[in-house]
């Protein structure tokens, strides 16, 4: 044996299935039911951070055909949620992506798949505790009527990154603890975060009606058809868009151990989730768009000075003396966010380490709360120190970094896909239904996402693209985007040096016989 590689253990010692197929990693089975998978999926979206921070920059591409982009929008993550549903049923296991790509393509892609994931999850909780950060001191600020005072203090980066922790630790101790208290705190947080949205959106409706609003402008059937438009690089920007507003509904896939009736409920609630989400934003834009129209001056939403929070500077105008409640709902969603994405990125770091495709440490199972515990003390610790690095060395890479998200987004919710129409390949014409949701609906979600991966890719190394810092004329998000994928081949090689026993495909079989599958269904 070579010194460089860790001996495999017994399989009765690791939890490393005997026959190469899955098998359970110790999580708390059957403690999340449809309703709090749903919850939680809302939750990681986080509806009221993502519409304030994407609507104006959406308004200043498409103008009032923002509800046709969220539709158009739409369609891919819905294409692709039926993919992973169908895998789902067939393979529920913590790992998703990379347990599925790596029984339907192999160790290497299914290896690419899970970095892809972890990836791009740990960015974002970088970002969404920067983000509750600055609504917390922006909160404080409107409470004690001091513009712009206390608001300030959100950029010093010393505060900055030391409130950011705290926010980081909080999250990670929720996260450590049972699914129970995670589900608790997530019905309270998204339960007021929709609440305030609801209202919102009523009360601009209100004003409308009663001719107080900014710019009133009636509701056309326009505004649903994405053909008017006119500007393909509009309904491409949109789409892009897109996939970070919807992204996160995935989430309730990577619980389904932990789910009741895992071949089902994941999937349902994905379903459910996104549903939920495209319902709340057409409310939402809608609503705003009647409220202050899409001029360049004022509270119109194509105004630049207010497009990177429009929801701060309508909330005023709207709700009165009531307005704090918005950026309350803004902080709260980025909060409650910042908890339930934990969940994914430790979850597919426990399946990696339990299958053999990274040290076992990562399958180590908290023996009181029967969560990932160190796999979420380590998505937590990597998080934490990039924020606190990049905030201090650039802001710039900061941001370009978050912005190069949407390629990973799309690289591995695409080769997800992918995988759902390879995988049931034998199975395409058993029926109409295999039809639609093993081949179609998978392969054409995949090929929208692979197409934006590389349009992405093409138009990230624009020098002037994100926030406009290049290497050698080369977009900064162009490269910080090659150099996250790149990393995660480095990494990949020196598992497989350590490692050999899942490259080989010895503790995850590509494609396992349903004679196999029935009997560990049976044990």
């Amino acid at each position: 044996m070579s010194a460089t590689q860790e001996p495999t253990a017994p399989a009765h010692l690791t939890g490393d299935p005997l026959d190469g197929g899955l098998s359970k990693k110790g999580l708390s089975a059957g403690t999340v039911g449809l309703i709090g998978a749903v919850v939680i999926g809302i939750s990681c979206i986080a509806p009221a951070y993502t519409l304030t921070a994407a609507l104006g920059p959406t308004v200043s591409e498409v103008g009032f055909q923002v509800p046709a982009i969220i539709l158009v929008g739409f369609i891919p993550m819905l294409l692709v949620a039926f993919g992973y549903r169908e895998l789902n049923n067939r393979m529920p296991d913590s790992g998703t992506s990379f347990t599925w790509a790596a029984r339907a393509f192999g160790p290497w892609i299914g290896w690419m798949a899970g970095w892809g994931l972890i990836a791009a999850t740990i960015l974002v909780l970088s970002n969404l505790a920067g983000i509750a950060v600055e609504f917390l001191f922006l909160l404080l600020d409107q409470m004690a009527g001091s513009p712009g005072t206390i608001a300030e203090l959100a950029f010093n980066p010393f505060i900055n990154v030391a409130v950011c922790l705290l926010f980081m630790l909080g999250a990670t101790f929720v996260s450590y603890r049972d699914m129970q208290t995670t589900q608790k705190l997530q019905y309270f947080l998204v339960g007021f975060q929709v609440l305030v949205l609801l209202v919102f959106a009523i009360a601009a409706f209100v004003h409308v009606a009663g001719g107080n609003a900014f710019d009133a402008s009636a509701v056309e059937l326009s505004w649903f058809n994405p053909f008017a438009v006119g500007d393909f690089g509009a309904v491409v920007a949109g789409l892009s868009l897109s996939i970070f507003i919807f992204w996160g509904w995935d989430v309730t896939l990577t619980m389904n151990e932990e789910t009741k009736n895992p071949e089902k409920t994941p999937g349902r609630a994905a379903t459910l989730t996104v549903i939920t989400i495209v319902v709340l934003y057409l409310l939402l834009s809608i609503a705003l768009l009647a409220f202050a129209g899409t001029g360049e001056d004022g509270l119109g939403l194509g105004n630049p000075d207010i497009q990177s929070n429009v929801f701060f500077y309508l909330s005023g105008p709207i709700l009165g003396p009531l307005a704090f409640l918005v950026s309350l709902a803004v902080l709260t969603s980025s909060a409650s966010s910042l908890q339930s994405t934990f969940v994914s990125p430790a979850r597919t770091l426990l399946a990696m380490g339990h299958y053999g495709a990274l040290p076992r440490k990562f399958a180590e199972v908290s023996p009181r709360f029967f969560t990932p515990g160190y796999a979420t003390i380590v998505s937590s610790v990597v998080a934490s120190a990039f924020y606190a690095v990049m905030r201090f060395i650039s802001e710039d890479v900061l941001w370009d970094t978050i912005t190069a998200l949407g390629m990973m987004i799309c690289f591995y919710y695409g080769i997800t896909a992918f995988a759902c129409v390879w995988y049931f390949r034998k199975q395409w014409l058993d029926s109409t239904r295999n039809f639609f949701f093993t081949l179609l609906f998978p392969l054409v979600g995949g090929i929208i996402l692979a197409a934006l991966f590389f349009i992405t890719l093409r138009d990230s190394m624009d020098p002037d693209y994100g926030s406009g810092s290049n290497i050698a004329g080369v977009g900064l998000v162009f490269i910080l985007g090659i150099a996250v994928i790149g990393l995660g081949i480095v990494l990949m090689i020196w598992q497989f040096m350590r490692r050999p026993a899942f490259f080989r495909g010895e503790t995850l079989t590509l494609d396992a016989p349903p004679s196999a599958r029935r009997a560990r269904q049976t044990v």
